[in-house]
């Protein structure tokens, strides 16, 4: 994918200008990106992002992500990071054994004010994703007559420190957080009750940075391993 500009003009992805030529009915846009809409939700979550910000208005890029799926089809499964709407991208994906089980990349539903905020945002929603994966587990395990103590915390890697030392102290109300309701604290509750642990990774090693921005090809194809998506004449 084009790493995106800052500069509107230069912006591969800026926002529809009043002069552009629009789509007509020859061109089967909507039936395109609802199969790529199934794919990243079962078994492709290596174009997240890419759809995320195609489904937009880009024909060209939706051609381009295809030409990658058929490249490729062996394969199995930050703040403002769009400056054009000053929205901020929620992203995760959860790995287990290797491999990865869950995954989200979305526009955040309100404007962040610093990027301290958008972290605590983005690892709020996490947070409930990952209870309700460790409710999940819980269940078949119970049903499957699997009897365990409590289960171990789960770790989620942060790259952001401030975020991390923020939620190690909890909703704390003065000039930094009065502005972040305190129901978005649920992360640091959790952390207290021994469900989830938070630990810091090198920005570089945050797998999240699949989801949330576009990459070198490089560091592209890096991530996706990392994730544990692998080639089918890889397994052999």
């Amino acid at each position: 994918m084009v790493v995106r500009s800052l500069d509107v003009e230069k912006d591969h992805f800026r926002p529809p200008t009043a002069d552009e030529d629009i789509l007509g009915p020859e061109v089967p846009y909507l039936s395109a990106i609802g199969a790529l809409m199934f794919l990243v939700g079962h078994t492709r979550p290596d174009i997240s992002f890419s759809l995320n910000l195609l489904a937009k208005r880009h024909w060209n890029g939706v051609k381009q992500i295809f030409r990658y799926l058929q490249g490729t089809k062996d394969l199995d499964a930050g703040y403002l990071s769009d400056p054009h709407t000053g929205r901020s991208q929620t992203r995760y994906v959860f790995t287990m054994g290797g491999r990865a089980i869950s995954w989200r990349s979305t526009k955040q539903t309100m404007t962040a004010t610093s990027s301290n905020h958008a972290e605590i945002l983005a690892i709020h929603e996490t947070s409930r994703e990952c209870i309700w994966l460790r409710n999940v587990i819980h269940h078949i395990r119970g049903s499957c007559g699997i009897i365990t103590d409590k289960e171990p915390p789960t770790v989620l890697y942060k790259d952001n420190a401030a975020c991390i030392a923020q939620l190690k102290e909890g909703y704390i109300k003065g000039d930094r957080t009065k502005h972040i309701l305190p129901k978005f604290f649920f992360t640091h509750d959790l952390q207290k009750s021994g469900d989830i642990s938070i630990q810091q990774v090198r920005s570089c090693e945050n797998l999240a940075d699949l989801f949330t921005k576009s990459l070198p090809n490089s560091t592209f194809q890096r991530l996706v391993h990392g994730i544990g998506m692998r080639r089918l004449k890889d397994l052999k």
